[in-house]
């Protein structure tokens, strides 16, 4: 999982550890992809404790500069968390973060990735149709299991 981002210093992708997670979750805020209801530190702990699930990160000069979580569930992969440091934004790391996530489903047998997004973050939507990325003809719903914190 190592390589080039296509422009700039060598980019490596490698699965994140525990020390991590700072870093990982400061770039999480700085992509604008942390909401209250969501504990993107309690999101990042509960990924590295499956076996089924991981957070990949690109590193660059010694610095996490994107990231993706990845897990499946036996049926299908799911990706959440896709992000690029701003400051890099535009050189491929973002598509190279998809694909990296693509790979590890494919090697765990998953037949199809899906992700969400939020309707909050529209833009990001011709990224991944780029990618060859679809709206699925389905309903998603939820059910709070316990009471979120206000927006």
């Amino acid at each position: 999982m190592s390589g080039e981002s296509g422009v700039g210093e060598p980019v490596a992708v490698r699965p994140c550890t525990a020390a991590d997670g700072d870093a990982v979750v400061a770039l999480w805020a700085a992509c604008g992809l942390v909401v209250p209801w969501n504990d993107p530190a309690a999101d990042f702990a509960l990924a590295l404790s499956k076996p089924n699930a991981t957070v990949l990160a690109a590193v660059a000069d010694g610095r996490i500069v994107a990231s993706v979580m990845v897990g499946q569930e036996g049926h299908r992969g799911w990706m959440y968390y896709v992000a690029v440091d701003p400051a890099r934004q535009g050189q491929g790391l973002g598509r190279r973060m998809v694909a990296e996530a693509e790979a590890w489903l494919t090697a765990a047998g998953m037949p199809k990735v899906q992700l969400l997004v939020r309707d909050t973050n529209q833009r990001v939507l011709a990224f991944y149709e780029r990618l060859g990325y679809a709206t699925s003809p389905v309903t998603m719903m939820q059910k709070w299991l316990k009471t979120p914190p206000s927006p």
